[in-house]
């Protein structure tokens, strides 16, 4: 039986993040009456709280993916720990920081920069490991 437990226990707190960030977008949307879009004029709180979440579904699940290759493949439990942890931090990071007037909030971009070089590292690592186990 495969067993990849550190990928399922970054799996599951981010399970969790995306639900926070769903329910805050979900029940701001309930009380600015707004059922699609961002209302008429726009309410800009709703559309950050909506990008937040959506951003967060770009970007995580494919970094949990390749987590999961990465450990069930025999890859450094460290490198998915520090991983892992880095990604928690970019993302509390980028959901303060994506502000509608000002994209140059120092949370958005630590949280979008760490996401990318984190999307980057795993990956370049990922394909390490897949083309270490093709060729042997």
């Amino acid at each position: 039986m495969m067993s990849i437990p550190i990928s399922l226990t970054y799996a599951s707190i981010f399970a969790v993040f995306a639900l926070i960030l769903s329910f805050r977008a979900g029940s701001f949307r309930g009380k600015a009456g707004v059922s699609v879009l961002f209302g008429d004029p726009a309410n800009m709180e709703l559309a950050e709280r909506a990008r937040v979440h959506q951003n967060f579904l770009e970007y995580v699940p494919l970094i949990l993916i390749v987590m999961g290759g990465i450990e069930a493949n025999g890859g450094s439990p460290m490198f998915l720990y520090v991983v892992g942890d880095l990604l928690i931090v970019a993302r509390i990071a980028h959901a303060v920081g994506l502000k509608h007037n000002n994209i140059a909030h120092k949370g958005r971009l630590i949280g979008a920069g760490g996401t990318a070089l984190i999307t980057l590292v795993t990956a370049g690592y990922g394909l390490w490991i897949g083309a270490q186990a093709l060729l042997a």
